[in-house]
């Protein structure tokens, strides 16, 4: 993580402010436990280019995994209201996820402007900060992404090796070089239409093929048949679907892990 992004890491709680480097049991700000489900409905928290709007869910269970789902490209009309991210949300939440959906720089209310993607790589990385802040005992760290945020997603998994997960959806392997997965830090799911008119589904697949072959990695990748780029409701509940059977599997396999040693 960058010094500059460390620096950066003030989250907006409950109205009271957290300082660079302590959390929010450090500077006594009260839990974001407000609404129904644990739910505190909006935050804000500090970026690189000003602040950013989000929607937090924090869970009820003690040490619960964290999960961060980052949306579709800002100039194509790409929100954390978008119908996927929310439908992404909503199950992490469902699975006792700590949860953030939140938008990128001059989108919504968040401050300052598109920066081609440097800009909201950093902005993804403040966001995980104020997970890790509110959730430092964590016990598990993922991130999930569709379209411009499946690249997003994947460039902060190399930037945080503590990422232990991750759901890339209609990643946009033909608009964006992905050789920088060299190697892929962590096993994940894949996810693309078959019939995507903006992505090639080859080229996604060329993608997963190549990252399979790193040693101790491990691609789910699925294909959806008869979508394209942008997802009817229905396809998107399949789209959840499949991320929470993936998501659970690898949960399985952790607890699992813990209990043998």
């Amino acid at each position: 993580m960058a010094d500059r992004d460390a620096e950066m890491v003030q989250v907006t709680l409950m109205g009271r402010m957290t300082r660079p480097g302590r959390t929010a049991s450090q500077t006594g700000a009260a839990a974001p436990t407000t609404g129904c489900k644990g739910t505190m409905p909006e935050v804000m928290f500090a970026g690189p280019d000003g602040r950013l709007e989000g929607r937090y869910h924090h869970s009820k269970q003690p040490n619960a995994p964290v999960a961060l789902v980052l949306h579709p490209h800002p100039l194509h009309g790409g929100t954390m209201n978008n119908r996927v991210v929310h439908a992404l949300y909503s199950r992490f939440q469902d699975m006792g996820f700590s949860v953030l959906r939140f938008n990128f720089r001059g989108v919504g209310r968040s401050q300052g402007r598109y920066d081609g993607g440097i800009g909201e790589i950093s902005d993804a990385a403040a966001a995980l900060d104020f997970m890790q802040a509110v959730n430092p005992n964590a016990s598990m760290l993922w991130v999930a992404g569709y379209s411009f945020g499946a690249y997003v997603g994947m460039q902060l998994l190399m930037r945080r090796p503590e990422m232990g997960g991750f759901v890339s959806i209609a990643a946009p392997a033909s608009h964006y070089d992905f050789g920088f997965l060299a190697p892929c830090p962590c096993s994940g799911l894949i996810m693309h239409g078959a019939d995507d008119e903006l992505v090639p589904e080859p080229s996604v697949r060329k993608l997963v093929d190549k990252l399979n072959t790193q040693r101790g990695i491990a691609i789910d990748y699925r294909v959806l048949e008869g979508a394209g780029h942008v997802f009817t409701p229905d396809q998107t509940e399949k789209v959840a679907d499949a991320a929470e059977d993936h998501v659970q599997t690898m949960l399985n396999r952790a607890r699992m892990a813990m209990a043998a040693d």
